[in-house]
């Protein structure tokens, strides 16, 4: 047996999709550390472990955990996955630890992050990229992911890169289904076009993301949503990774059907959403180019009256 190349990753933001690849890549033999606020889940993952809930039943993981970014050490890898409005603080706690060769991958939702990361640590440090997997957070060290997912990450000038086939190889050798972009603004536009179909959508109606294709008002919504998006799309002169991008939009909500929607869980838990990345992006880039946007605008003061309004 060849010998397993175990690279030093720091998963900043320990939440569902940071908990989600932390796991997998610690099960896959990397050398993982969780950075977190979150005193009481960091506590929780410290002293018991992260409790992982899948079909074929839970397993609990001893993985490192910490409050303190400095003791993550200086990592190979930064796994940035914190909200993106927390973008801007944690991006600057992570030049505590960011090395000359650490590469930092975001695969968040929305738009903008790429942009605050580099102004920040440096656009050299960054590789970007979207993920179709789930994950849901039942409570302090306590995740619940999608049994099925994928990660598409590239490097932002398009380049195929050896230290870009290195983060491959450690997902990969984690059994994550990845695949490699020469073109990350499609990638990320595209996904954010199948966010602002469903988040906000699900937020507001607190359905799950197949029943949005259920009812004919939700429906007409999300084509309306989705066709704002593509007309910005097209003034910034980006292609979407498909053909029919509203089609593509329905067949991700089909496929998660009973899935809860990130920003209808952050709703029901009385958080801060992420909708000003989303539809609110949408409504700032139309701005640019004179292109109205009247029904993104629309859900994301709805979405930002619900969070004001806090936990029933």
């Amino acid at each position: 047996m060849g010998e397993v190349f175990i690279i030093k990753i720091a998963i900043v933001g320990a939440g569902a999709i940071g908990g989600l690849f932390g796991s997998l890549l610690h099960k896959g033999g990397e050398n993982v550390t969780f950075v977190d606020i979150n005193q009481e889940h960091i506590g929780v993952i410290q002293s018991v472990g992260l409790t992982v809930v899948r079909q074929s039943g839970n397993e609990v993981l001893k993985i490192k955990a910490t409050t303190k970014i400095e003791e993550a050490g200086t990592p190979d890898l930064i796994i940035f996955a914190v909200k993106s409005y927390d973008n801007q603080q944690a991006a600057h706690d992570c030049l505590k630890i960011v090395g000359p060769n650490t590469i930092v991958l975001t695969v968040q939702n929305g738009i903008g992050n790429v942009d605050t990361l580099a102004a920040v640590l440096g656009a050299n440090h960054i590789i970007a990229g979207t993920t179709a997997f789930g994950c849901t957070v039942l409570g302090p060290g306590k995740i619940k992911p999608s049994e099925k997912g994928s990660i598409s990450i590239g490097e932002l000038d398009g380049r195929i890169t050896p230290r870009l086939e290195k983060v491959v190889a450690a997902f990969t050798r984690a059994g994550i289904e990845m695949h490699t972009s020469q073109n990350v603004d499609s990638l990320i536009w595209t996904k954010l076009l199948v966010n602002v179909g469903i988040n906000a959508l699900g937020a507001i109606t607190l359905l799950t993301n197949g029943q949005l294709l259920e009812y004919e008002e939700t429906e007409s919504l999300q084509a309306a949503v989705v066709a704002e998006g593509a007309a910005v799309a097209k003034a910034k002169g980006i292609e979407f990774m498909t053909d029919d991008i509203l089609q593509h939009v329905r067949v991700v909500a089909q496929g998660t059907y009973s899935n809860k929607a990130s920003m209808r869980q952050d709703v029901e838990r009385g958080s801060r959403t992420e909708v000003l990345a989303i539809n609110g992006a949408i409504v700032a880039e139309g701005k640019k180019y004179g292109i109205p946007t009247p029904v993104n605008d629309t859900l994301t003061k709805l979405v930002k009256s619900i969070e004001k309004r806090g936990k029933i």
